[in-house]
């Protein structure tokens, strides 16, 4: 049987930046990845944003690793070349019963320790987008966005450099945890193997709670029950009249239709909530209409016919009864009782922006 330090499931961008954080802390680390590509899920079928951290309850983990993540994530994109933009953010109230849902979030990012936004009345919003419709803004300067796949390249590239193993085509096929023998674990694909090693990082995304539960020893009420919250994305055919990503408030399930920028400044639109049952990527033409009316609140001049299907992503939401949002779960032994595993589940957005503090905490809570 082959033995390791370390061994991450998934080779997202999260799984990635953990590999690379436990292998520059001098661990030997492996990366088993199912799919016969890094990033593959929903570490490339996102809106590439980084976030400020501005929706999130004061205190959570998405508030306080996302605004971690935010400085980590611009800092590492500049020592490592990898392609970002900073390009602002507006979030838009397009009538005056969104005004306070506007007010709400300035004062959330306040308590979180945001200390950069910018209220705009109509005027100054309209001053920097034309095009824009809306009664008053909320400014976030240092929102951007980054290359996604440069990113995970970067971070692949650190692991490796590091001493780090990616393995692709290497799908956890079973496996056992308990606190004398570690984490054993049977893998498959072409080269079949057995591994242990002392510390496993369940980063696997959407499959995180599949992986969980072909672990023997994990108690069965520790894993979370997953929902999966499909978004569309359209792309716009002319060009974009927008410097800026807009927002609108946000909806139950996700930020609303927004329009985020590529580094090319190509306008897409997404993501919607479509709540599904399995993980699939087809983009119905059809929801173009309700992309057409959500986008117009804020852009009325959109013309017709320049929509065209993109992409999709799915998101790994964690099903709750609560108000709010769910947030990012990072489990360790206080909670499943099997030491040196960690389990990430429901790291949705702002995952990406929160990649680096994530993988941080992670190796904190090995040592």
């Amino acid at each position: 049987m082959e033995e390791v330090d370390c061994i991450v499931i998934g080779a997202g961008v999260v799984g990635l930046a953990v590999a690379r954080a436990c292998a520059l802390a001098g661990h030997e680390t492996i990366v088993l990845e199912a799919e016969s590509a890094i990033g593959t899920g929903t570490s490339s079928r996102n809106s590439e944003v980084i976030h400020r951290g501005i929706y999130y309850p004061p205190g959570s983990l998405k508030a306080r690793l996302c605004i971690q993540g935010h400085k980590a994530l611009y800092a590492y994109c500049e020592t490592h070349g990898v392609p970002h933009w900073r390009c602002g953010k507006l979030i838009v109230a397009t009538d005056d019963q969104q005004l306070p849902t506007l007010e709400a979030l300035a004062a959330n990012a306040k308590a979180s320790g945001v200390d950069d936004l910018q209220w705009l009345t109509a005027p100054q919003a309209q001053a920097q987008e034309p095009a824009l419709q809306c009664v008053a803004a909320l400014h976030s300067p240092s929102t951007g966005i980054v290359d996604s796949h440069g990113l995970m390249q970067a971070l692949q590239g650190d692991l490796e450099a590091a001493g780090g193993m990616l393995a692709l085509c290497s799908p956890v096929v079973s496996g056992s945890a308990d606190a004398k023998e570690g984490v054993v674990l049977q893998v498959g694909g072409t080269q079949p193997m057995e591994i242990r090693a002392r510390w496993l990082i369940n980063a696997a995304g959407l499959q995180a709670t599949a992986i969980a539960a072909k672990l023997a020893g994990i108690p069965a009420d520790t894993i979370p029950r997953l929902k999966l919250a499909k978004g569309n994305y359209y792309a716009l055919s002319v060009a974009s009249p927008f410097s800026h990503l807009i927002y609108p408030v946000p909806v139950k399930g996700g930020l609303g239709v927004h329009l985020t920028l590529d580094l090319g400044r190509r306008a897409r639109f997404g993501p919607d909530v479509q709540w599904v049952d399995d993980i699939a990527y087809d983009v119905d033409p059809a929801r173009a209409d309700s992309f057409y009316a959500s986008i117009r609140q804020y852009w009325p001049q959109l013309p017709d016919g320049t929509l065209h299907a993109d992409y999709a992503g799915v998101r790994p939401k964690l099903a709750h009864t609560g108000p709010g949002d769910t947030d990012f779960v990072i489990q360790d032994a206080r909670t499943h009782g099997v030491n040196g595993l960690v389990n990430l589940y429901g790291i949705e957005s702002p995952g990406l922006t929160a990649a680096l503090a994530i993988a941080d905490e992670v190796v904190l809570r090995l040592t």
